[in-house]
């Protein structure tokens, strides 16, 4: 999956593939772009759950493990894995963020995902992934529940409903990326940015929205859609003054009516 979202959030592939499509209508008048370093997302949840498993947590699946498991709190920007190490061990958020980055052999940085509470990553390695394909990150702190592969394939063959569960969450994960890549190769950067916020807000998934505040800056945002800070920040602006999106004591507020941009031709 981390190789997919390189593919996916390539800068270079992104911009090469928006080039004629970056231009917003001058009809529309915007405000000069925020120079703000940073700006908060409410409600977010990037990973949306698989349907009807509101009521299932892993949590009371994964504390039945004697041996195999441990709980670490990290701090922000503190890293849990670098792209290259051994794949080992399966990985789930109880609490906060993590970003998943990839570095191209030329040195380019691309942003996989940003996973929320009750993600699961780092489960390649139960495919027989040997290195990972990707760097894990926290993102202003998360608490981490680390179990080794050895103990996670046991648990799956004793809990098949947590196996079953699991299965799911991978499955709508990976629906969601090859959506991802459809998004990046037919539009433009201005509708990937408006879907992007939409998905982070919860819109169009069966779970309500969550009033989860996350602060991201515009420089991941921009990696994730794979336009300039620049682009998103102008971006920003305008869907503010088109009055898509508020800021409201110093967070972002998302409305449905953003929508209309990505249904817009």
């Amino acid at each position: 999956m981390a190789t997919a979202g390189r593919r996916i959030l390539g800068k270079n592939t992104a911009k090469s593939q928006t080039a004629k499509s970056d231009h917003p209508s001058k009809r529309i008048a915007h405000s000069p772009p925020d120079t703000s370093p940073e700006m908060t997302l409410s409600p977010a949840k990037v990973e949306a759950s698989p349907e009807g498993t509101a009521a299932f947590d892993p949590c009371l699946v994964l504390a039945k493990l004697v041996t195999g498991k441990t709980s670490r709190e990290y701090r922000d920007k503190q890293t849990m894995f670098l792209q290259g190490d051994a794949a080992d061990a399966v990985f789930y958020i109880q609490n906060g963020k993590v970003k998943l980055t990839a570095v191209s052999a030329q040195g380019k940085e691309a942003v996989v995902a940003i996973l929320t509470e009750a993600s699961f990553f780092g489960e390649g390695c139960l495919a027989g992934q040997p290195l990972r394909m990707s760097t894990a990150t926290a993102v202003q702190g998360a608490t981490v529940v680390r179990v080794t592969k050895v103990a996670m394939v046991k648990l799956l063959h004793r809990e098949t409903e947590f196996a079953e569960r699991l299965l799911a969450y991978l499955l709508s994960r990976n629906i969601r990326m090859e959506a991802d890549l459809v998004d990046h190769l037919f539009n433009s950067s201005e509708k990937r940015l408006a879907r992007l916020l939409l998905l982070m807000a919860n819109f169009g998934q069966d779970s309500k929205p969550i009033p989860l505040i996350a602060k991201m800056t515009q420089e991941t945002l921009a990696e994730m859609v794979g336009t300039t800070r620049s682009r998103v920040s102008f971006f920003l602006n305008r869907f503010r003054d088109l009055g898509f999106i508020d800021y409201n004591g110093g967070g972002m507020h998302v409305h449905s009516s953003l929508v209309s941009v990505v249904l817009h031709d």
